[in-house]
């Protein structure tokens, strides 16, 4: 009692005292007056208010999956965690997706999640639920309940579950857009199954891109998060929802000071489109992008290195038929600055297909304005695998010797695979080429923002760049500019 003795004296006025009780003020930001030298302390939070208001909201989650069903092979091994270890099990369930091949050999999953409306709908992880047949949710009651799967939307990894019940304690829902770097937050979950668990900490950064998650911004924490917490809860100060805690970076499996949350608000628009629709659909402009450094942008005359540079434009797309030419590099979204390659994905995929967008492009030194009406994001897009083909005859070699390249122009067979009118095979790589990491089989498709589809037009672009040089790379599925440095 003495810390709350202490914070409401600091509070100062009945008045505050009783807006922080009723949750209309934080629920425990406290701080106290300042020293001489202008420096404010600040005391630690106080989360019991925030449990008992808010952890009923909270449940745990049970997903059952039969021996033949979906994911059910054996599970694959985590480096330096035997197999007979009794968290084994717990910490693959908790590993990031691309980690977690299959689920325990006993085909049952736990999780966390929280109810979202008070007649029964609740929400958790995808990678919870995904594959299970029969799904428990307990309640902090005790009361255990069937629950359906409404959908799920493994691009954000979230799903949504239907219980038959009213009444029950529904979280209130905050807005991620107003929380602050170094803000208090608070996870209620069931790591390693011991339910009802509180930890905190604090927001250790905004607008995460992870790999393999173009379109969500995670929010990353320092707040313990462990096998069991996935799907939980991610509070604020105020007792409301700023997060659904989804993975953790760890090299061992267990917490290592850094966990990452799905922001509420991205969470809620597929709960929309999942209830309303029983499917996410998301805008497509048909582009490969790529994150622009210094020397890329000083290849394409900008003063500092932002936007999203284009790589490769999908045939037939939104982008395409807009006009987007690989080398451009898109600066705005509409009225939306794009400072990182990562923000355009996040911002297209959460408007709908045939919205029009309005794109600024930067291109060959100047700003171009083009109109785009975007596709439909296909539900389990894949890559195309691009394969070089070969004529059989040997073909004619051409060096450049001031950038360390020995190429040869692409076989009709070669631009018919790739599918590219023209381009160059780098045969040999020595010198500034190799110290720039381009490499043998890599073809040559563009030089700074222009297609070269010869060995005379690459030579003409070289001369014209005048020692800042980006060459556009078409290398094995993956399409990339690499910047040249010549003195």
């Amino acid at each position: 009692m003495a810390v709350l003795a202490v914070a409401v004296v600091a509070l100062s006025g009945c008045d505050r005292v009783s807006q922080w009780i009723k949750g209309e003020e934080p629920i425990a930001k406290v701080a106290v007056p300042a020293k001489a030298d202008g420096s404010v302390q600040m005391l630690l939070p106080d989360f019991t208010m925030l449990v008992e208001r808010e952890g009923p909201a909270v449940v745990n989650i049970q997903a059952t999956r039969s021996s033949n069903g979906p994911g059910s092979a054996q599970p694959s091994r985590l480096p330096g965690i035997p197999e007979d270890d009794p968290f084994y099990d717990f910490f693959r369930r908790f590993m990031p997706p691309e980690q977690q091949d299959a689920p325990p050999d006993e085909g049952v999953s736990f999780g966390s999640g929280f109810v979202i409306s008070e007649d029964g709908y609740i929400l958790t992880n995808a990678h919870v639920v995904s594959g299970g047949d029969q799904i428990k949710v307990t309640l902090t009651d005790r009361r255990e309940l069937k629950a359906k799967l409404v959908g799920l939307d493994k691009r954000t990894d979230v799903a949504v579950l239907k219980v038959d019940a009213q009444g029950l304690s529904a979280a209130k829902i905050g807005n991620p857009a107003a929380l602050k770097v170094g803000e208090w937050v608070a996870a209620i979950g069931a790591p390693f199954g011991f339910d009802n668990t509180v930890t905190a900490g604090i927001v250790s950064a905004k607008g995460r891109s992870l790999p393999d998650e173009s379109y969500v911004p995670f929010i990353q924490t320092d707040v313990a998060i462990n096998p069991g917490n996935s799907g939980g809860p991610l509070f604020n100060l105020k007792g409301e929802v700023v997060g659904i805690n989804s993975q953790i970076y760890s090299r061992s499996g267990g917490f290592m000071g850094i966990s990452f949350a799905i922001p509420i608000d991205i969470a809620m628009n597929v709960v929309e489109q999942l209830k309303s629709k029983g499917k996410v659909s998301r805008g497509q402009l048909g582009i490969h992008i790529q994150e622009l450094t210094q020397e890329l942008a000083a290849s394409f005359g900008l003063e500092r290195p932002h936007g999203a540079l284009v790589v490769r434009v999908e045939p037939d797309a939104a982008a395409a038929k807009a006009g987007v030419q690989a080398g451009d590099i898109v600066l705005k979204l509409n009225d939306k600055v794009i400072e990182s390659s990562r923000d355009l994905p996040i911002l297209v995929g959460a408007m709908q297909p045939d919205t029009e967008v309005k794109l600024t492009l930067w291109r060959k030194g100047k700003e171009k304005v083009v109109i785009a009406k975007l596709g439909e994001l296909k539900q389990d897009e894949e890559a195309s695998a691009d394969k070089k083909g070969g004529n059989g005859s040997e073909p004619q070699s051409f060096n450049f010797d001031k950038i360390g390249l020995i190429v040869s122009e692409l076989s009709a067979e070669q631009k018919s695979a790739l599918g590219v009118k023209g381009g160059l095979l780098v045969q040999k790589v020595t010198g500034v080429a190799a110290r720039s990491g381009l490499a043998t089989g890599d073809v040559i498709v563009g030089v700074n923002q222009t297609e070269v589809g010869s060995v005379k037009s690459f030579e003409r672009e070289l001369n014209a760049a005048r020692g800042n040089i980006a060459l556009l790379v078409r290398r094995m599925d993956n399409t990339l500019f690499i910047p040249l440095q010549i003195q």
